[in-house]
């Protein structure tokens, strides 16, 4: 093997290292964000209107969901926990549903034994899944008291509402 062969082995092994490092090092299960939220408005289960800008100077985790997605069905009642538990300390919970048509959504929800006390708007035309990059279900948004995105949170495992609960307290607290 020649010396410039050797080298360029190296080399690679480097370009390898320093890549999955790169990998690792990104957040695992969020992205951080900063900036103001964009605001919306829809229609919520109740026929009334829901607007973002009605929760200003508190804590919101947007949830968007879909009745078909397994994860977000199974994380929802641990929402409601969540809801229940912070809500006096000025958090509120907004679910998102992004289905073309509600009825599936409605009547999902209506089934459940632990039925949701939070919120649920739906985004019949995805103009706000838009606004908020969504790309698969569920999404998870953290919003500060200021407005500003500060989370974003992609999917759904048992033990991710550890992370959310970290976030929620860590936003309390400012």
């Amino acid at each position: 093997m020649s010396a410039r062969t050797v080298k360029a082995k190296g080399m690679g092994r480097v370009a390898r290292g320093l890549a999955l490092a790169m990998v690792f090092a990104l957040p695992v299960f969020a992205t951080s964000s900063s900036g103001p939220a964009p605001a919306f408005q829809l229609t919520g289960r109740n026929g009334k209107a829901i607007d973002l800008s009605q929760f200003k100077g508190q804590v919101v985790m947007i949830n968007f969901w879909a009745s078909w997605c397994k994860p977000c069905r199974d994380e929802m009642p641990l929402l409601e926990d969540i809801y229940k538990k912070y809500k006096p300390m000025g958090f509120t919970m907004l679910a998102v549903n992004v289905e073309p048509d509600t009825k599936e959504a409605d009547a999902w929800l209506a089934k459940l034994s632990k039925p949701v006390t939070f919120p649920v708007a739906f985004d019949v035309d995805s103009k706000v899944s838009k606004l908020y990059k969504v790309a698969g279900m569920p999404t998870t948004v953290f919003i500060d008291r200021k407005g500003n995105v500060r989370e974003i949170h992609k999917g759904y495992k048992p033990g991710d509402e550890d992370l959310y609960l970290t976030q929620i307290r860590s936003m309390l607290k400012e």
